[in-house]
Formats: structure tokens, C-alpha cells, sequence
């Protein structure tokens, strides 16, 4: 049987068929790129970014990228920026020479002393203070110059002196010295107060601070005259200078301070490192 051809009846016939077949073939969910405007508002001469359903919902490739067109993978959680410790831009743990660094950049830091730590420092020196004067009006009292009193044997004695000079009697030709060098001792360590963040050195300057100013005392009040009076020293050991509680305290001092440095231990508290 012969198959006969079929001719179009009309042009527009032919174009209108022509025309379905187009639209057919075209992808659901993509506009012409020829097209004057889209729904969405897209000016006409830019195709369409809209993704289709297998767009969406096809797995990610290799490189973690969605397989949306066009959308973008959400950056991952920035190294840097995690809490555990402290690190670099680059996410690398900072050493402590890093930190020195940092630190010095921001300049020096200011101690401040304890409230308490001021408290115990100003009760240890009132203590001594109070003590030293004390002990010298009882032995100016009882006591009678050039006539020791045994107290525990030949161990220890009340030896009533007058002191124009410094520790075992020297220097009685300076007295206005040594008393001008007491006073700033005194004023020096109020001054240092303020950074105190040790108890140690706390007890200490209270110790320094009222010895120092109970041997002041005596250089400014007592006779013969203002800053040339004479210290009242009373106790006396075998081979030892005769002394009062105020040079005791001063020694004790200087031995808690020494103590204090061998520690390491500095006088705002902190800790020396390189101190063994």
C-alpha cells in the first residue's frame, strides 16, 4: 500500500504546529532566554536562575557543593575563632613568648595593695611602736645607769644606756644624720605600702616602720636636744652590742626580707619564676 504525502493546508497552520512542538521540547521551570520579562521581574536578555525540583534535591558532589545552580555552601566554622586557648590569625596556639609580647604592648601593669595587707602592715608597726616606747619608760623607771640587773643569768641583762649614735654605738658624731636617714626610711616605706601583695612583706615593713620611727622618737624628744637626743638602749647579751625593742624589730626585718627575696616572692606578691 502506498503511503501518500500530506501537505499543509495553510501557512498559519504550519507555524501553529511548529510552534507546539517547541514549546514541548522546552525544560518545566526554565523561561526563554529571549523573553521580554519573567514573573519574578527579570529584565528581558538574562535567563532564568531558578533551580528544578532534581536541582534541589540531588545529593552534594565531591567538593561539597550544593546542586542548586548558583547557591553557595555555607562556610565552615573559622579555626580561629574556637574557645580552646588562646591562638593566632592563624589558628595556631600562641606561645608565651607571644604573650610577653602582648603584654608589654599594653604597657605595664599597676599592683595595688590589699586593704588587709595595709591593715596588717599598720598594726605591726603601731604594735612595735608602742611596745619600744613602753619598754623605754619602764627601764628610764626602774633602771639605774652603770648597774646591770640580771635577768637569765648572764644570757640576758637590763643594762640602762644613753645611745647619741647608731647601732654599737657608732657614728655619735652624726646623730643629725642618721636621724635624717631614719626619717626617709620611714617615709620610704609608707611610700612602698601602697604596692604591698605579700603578707610577709607586709609584717616586714610594719617591723622596718616601727622600729625606725621608735628610735626617731628618741632622737627627737629626748634630751639633749632636737634630732641629737640620745636612743634609750637597755638589753645586753653575751658579746652583743646593748639594745631596745625597736632595733630588735628592725632586725627582724631585714631577716624576713631576706627570706621574702630567697623565696622569690616579691613585694607586690607575685612570684619570681626564675627565683629557685
Amino acid at each position: 500500500m502506498q503511503r501518500t504525502r500530506r501537505t499543509s493546508l495553510n501557512p498559519s497552520e504550519s507555524s501553529h504546529s511548529s510552534g507546539d512542538a517547541q514549546e514541548q521540547s522546552e525544560p518545566a521551570g526554565l523561561e526563554p532566554a529571549g523573553s521580554a520579562s519573567s514573573a519574578d521581574g527579570t529584565s528581558a536578555g538574562t535567563p532564568a536562575l531558578a533551580a528544578t525540583t532534581e536541582d534541589l534535591s540531588a545529593p552534594d558532589g565531591p567538593a561539597g557543593s550544593s546542586g542548586a545552580a548558583g547557591v553557595s555552601p555555607s562556610p565552615g566554622p573559622d579555626p580561629s575563632s574556637s574557645g580552646g586557648g588562646a591562638t593566632g590569625e592563624t589558628g595556631v596556639p600562641a606561645t608565651p613568648e607571644d604573650v610577653d609580647s602582648l603584654e608589654a604592648a599594653a604597657g605595664p601593669v599597676k599592683h595595688r595593695s590589699h586593704p588587709r595587707l595595709i591593715g596588717l602592715f599598720a598594726v605591726v608597726g603601731v604594735l612595735v611602736l608602742g611596745l619600744d616606747q613602753l619598754t623605754k619608760a619602764l627601764a628610764l623607771q626602774h633602771l639605774t645607769p652603770g648597774d646591770p640587773v640580771n635577768v637569765i643569768g648572764e644570757l640576758l641583762k637590763f643594762n640602762l644606756i644613753r645611745n647619741p649614735g647608731a647601732a654599737f654605738s657608732l657614728g655619735s658624731d652624726f646623730t643629725p644624720v642618721i636621724s635624717t636617714i631614719q626619717i626617709v626610711v620611714a617615709l620610704g616605706v609608707i611610700w612602698l605600702s601602697r604596692r604591698l601583695g605579700s603578707a610577709g612583706w607586709a609584717v616586714a615593713f610594719g617591723l622596718l616602720f616601727g622600729g625606725a620611727v621608735g628610735n626617731i622618737t628618741d632622737r627627737i624628744f629626748r634630751e639633749p636636744s632636737p634630732f641629737h637626743g640620745h636612743v634609750v638602749d637597755f638589753l645586753q647579751t653575751p658579746h652583743w652590742a646593748i639594745f631596745n625593742v625597736a632595733d630588735m624589730a628592725v632586725t627582724s626585718a631585714a631577716i624576713l626580707l631576706v627570706i621574702q627575696t630567697l623565696r622569690g616572692i616579691k613585694l607586690d606578691g607575685t612570684k619570681d619564676v626564675s627565683a629557685k
